[in-house]
Order: C-alpha cells, then structure tokens, then sequence
C-alpha cells in the first residue's frame, strides 16, 4: 500500500469512527472481512494454529490475535496496544434542558481531558452506543450516528467580553450546553430521535425500547490535507484512533510471524480503570485462555515484546520554550521513541532496542521525546501492560500537535511510517533479542 492509498483509507477509517463503539465494530468487521473468527467470553474456545481470532468487551475494546503456521500458543507473543477512545463532551441521561430563552440545550459533561477552547463555534454530530430492550426482554446494543451537525456550542461575542482574547475562563457547568434545537412544544425528546434515527440505520428494532445510551459529542467536519504541500494531516480524534488504524491494518498482513495480537481499549483518557479499560483484566484474561499454565505463560511473557502506539508531542514553532530542547520532534521526521524517568512510559534503553531495529530496518527515521522537566508528561497503556503482563515494553507514537483539541495535527507521513514499523515488527522472521 503505498502513502496515498493509506491515508486515503486512514480518512475513510476516522470518519467512519466518531466513538470508540464504532471504531471497535469497524475493526471487528474488517476483521471478519479477512477470515478472522469472533469469540465470545463467556463461551469455550477451540484455537487453531494460523487461524485469526478476535473478541470485544463491553462494544468499546477488542483484541485480535493470530499466529504463523509455524506457531504454536507457546512461541513468543508480539504485541500492540492503543486505545480507542478520545476527550470529548458525552451527553447526560437526562440529555436535554428545556426553553432556556426559547433554546433547547444539550446537557453533557466532560470526557477526560479536552481543550474545551476548541469546542466551541463547531458544528457537532452525536454519536454511540444505544441501549434496548425488545418484546422478550432481550437487552440489545446498537451504534448511532446522526452523520450532519445537531448542536453548536456559540462563543460570546468580544463586544460582550472585552477580555476574552486575555483571560478567558470556560465554567464546565455553565457555559458548555450546545443548542440543540428552538424551543417548540412539538420537539422530540431524545429518545425519540434515536429511535427515528434508529429506524433509518437498523430494520431490526421494530419492537423495542431504549433503555439508555453512551452519547459523545464529535466534530463534523472532515480529515484534510493542509499545507501548500499537503504536508499536514487535520482531523479529530487523531489520539489515538492514529494507532488503531496502524494495528489492525498491520494485523491483517499475510506474512506474519510468531503470534501477533493487538488491544485497542476504552477509557483510557479517564485512567482506563474500567471493565474495558486497561486497567481491567481483559488482555490478562485472553491471554490466560490461551496460555493456561501460569509458568508458561510466565516464561512466554518474557520472552514477548509490547509495543505501545499512543501519539507523541510534536513541537509547537510557536511555543518552543515549552519542550526539552534536547528533544523536539518534528512532524514527517518519523516514530517518536517516549522516555520518562518515572515510567509514565515504559520505555527504557532495552526495550527500545528492538523497535530502533525495526524502525533502520525499513529506513524509516525515528525520535525521541522527553517532557519539560517542569511539566508532568500524560500517561499511556504501556506501564499497565509491562506491569501486569511483565513483558518488555516500549511507548512509541507518531507526533502530532494540538493533542486533545477537537482537531488535531500531525504529518501527512507519519501515519505511514509508523505502519511500515509495525508491519515489519509482525512479520519479520525472529524478533530482536536481548542477552540476559
């Protein structure tokens, strides 16, 4: 695939993805498009040797595995991790406050850790996960988006706040509700609109109710190519659907070795303590089916590798003096290698060998990155994967800017590079090892 073709369909893929409820059913439909077969946990496995595998937790976090004809379960494991979801503003149960000077509004609150700024002034769709019951008492899931702007979030005019370009505080409860529609005694309630919108995706729901659902805000507007050169990349929820889209692309090569597998998980912008989190037990639960002896597994562990994508800091030409100035990366100059001496990444000199390896292996340049020493960095998967699984792991991502605003930037090649590296880290014929 070459880079045209890639970010064609890495655009494709953003689009198609609003939430991590649909990112995780598009890469289980990709994946059973390829021959990979759906487990359920709460059903007995058969495994058999060269055969891809996938299960879901909880409609938000998948892993998907497969093994080389010359694997076996007790080969090595070469693994990645990311996560699927991304800050935003997710709506409240109670979803809608009524006539506030002839207005409908939103009510939401905040998903982690957005840059509130960014939200405002923007044609905003809703998205997620429906909850239902039907006619027998069967609970059912489905996935909704409206695909065209429903709210907007209106700045106050500088005529009304002659500060607003000096000191300009957001108040989460009061100032984040988008207009939602002008009040009139006819409006639907929200639920109402999902079902309606329900009818027009599924011809199944006939006969239910809804019981609830997982709603975000996202912006509407469309991944482009920026720049005279078209040397930018422009889209939301760059962190981290960026790494999904590596992996499960990667993940569906022909050629791979050992056995590869892959963990795209919910929450973690808010700590990733959740039963689909990476703090929850469901990558050491897949892997303890499939490795049932604790001593083995111990053994296999050890000698595996982990590679976690999560999207690194680029830096800002406007705002230099807010980085290391040992360690700046650039955007289109390759991977970044994340380092942080009190493992909020879990990259030390040994686990990054590897990766260095596989990165001038494919003649694709790689970085490093060390936050501000006056600065507290973020945090990945990466540390709960080395920690838990005690295998080798390294924290890589492709440099980006505006992290966490609702549009976000990075290189028009950085995407590409960091597949080729993944690519060849799931398909060459022995992983690089360490001496003990």
């Amino acid at each position: 695939m070459d880079l045209s073709t890639f970010n064609q369909c890495f655009f494709d893929f953003l689009e198609s993805c609003p939430t991590p409820f649909h990112t995780t059913s598009f890469i289980a439909s990709k994946l059973q498009e390829a021959g990979f077969t759906a487990l359920t946990e709460n059903e007995p496995w058969q495994i058999n040797s060269s055969t891809g595998y996938y299960c879901c937790r909880d409609n938000g976090s998948i892993i998907a595995f497969k093994s080389s004809p010359e694997s076996s379960l007790d080969s090595p494991w070469r693994m990645c991790g990311s996560h699927c979801d991304s800050p935003a503003l997710q709506v409240k149960p109670n979803a809608v406050r009524k006539a506030v000077h002839a207005m409908d509004q939103l009510c939401v609150e905040v998903y982690g850790g957005p840059l509130l700024g960014t939200w405002f002034d923007r044609d905003l769709g809703i998205a997620g996960r429906v909850t239902l019951v039907d006619d027998t008492g069967q609970i059912l899931f489905r996935t909704i988006d409206f695909k065209r702007p429903m709210a907007i979030i209106p700045s106050l005019a500088i005529h009304l706040d002659k500060t607003a370009n000096k000191d300009h505080t957001i108040e989460k409860q009061k100032h984040l509700y988008p207009l939602l529609c002008q009040s009139h005694d006819n409006n639907l309630s929200v639920k109402e609109l999902l079902l309606k919108q329900l009818g027009h995706q599924y011809s199944d729901l006939s006969n239910t109710k809804i019981l609830g659902y997982d709603l975000f805000c996202y912006d509407t507007q469309k991944p482009a190519l920026i720049g005279t050169n078209r040397d930018f990349i422009a889209a939301g929820r760059l962190d981290n659907l960026t790494s999904c889209y590596v992996g499960f692309k990667a993940l569906l090569e022909d050629n791979l070795t050992d056995n590869c597998l892959l963990l795209c998980s919910n929450h973690e912008e808010i700590g990733s303590s959740s039963v689909a989190g990476a703090q929850g037990n469901f990558l050491r639960s897949i892997l303890g089916r499939l490795l049932p002896d604790i001593s083995l597994k111990s053994r296999i562990m050890n000698k595996s590798f982990f590679i976690s994508m999560d999207n690194s800091h680029a830096v800002h030409p406007n705002f230099a003096e807010k980085y290391d100035s040992q360690h700046l990366p650039l955007l289109n100059h390759g991977p970044v290698i994340k380092y942080n001496s009190n493992q909020r990444y879990a990259t030390t000199s040994r686990s990054a060998a590897p990766y260095q390896i596989l990165c001038n292996e494919v003649d694709v340049p790689h970085q490093s990155f060390v936050m501000n020493n006056d600065m507290m960095c973020g945090a990945t998967i990466g540390p709960i994967a080395a920690t838990t699984l005690g295998v080798q792991t390294v924290d890589i991502g492709v440099p980006s800017l505006a992290m966490h605003s609702i549009r976000e930037t990075t290189g028009s090649k950085d995407p590409y590079m960091l597949y080729q590296t993944i690519c060849h880290y799931f398909t060459r014929s022995q992983l690089p090892q360490a001496c003990n």
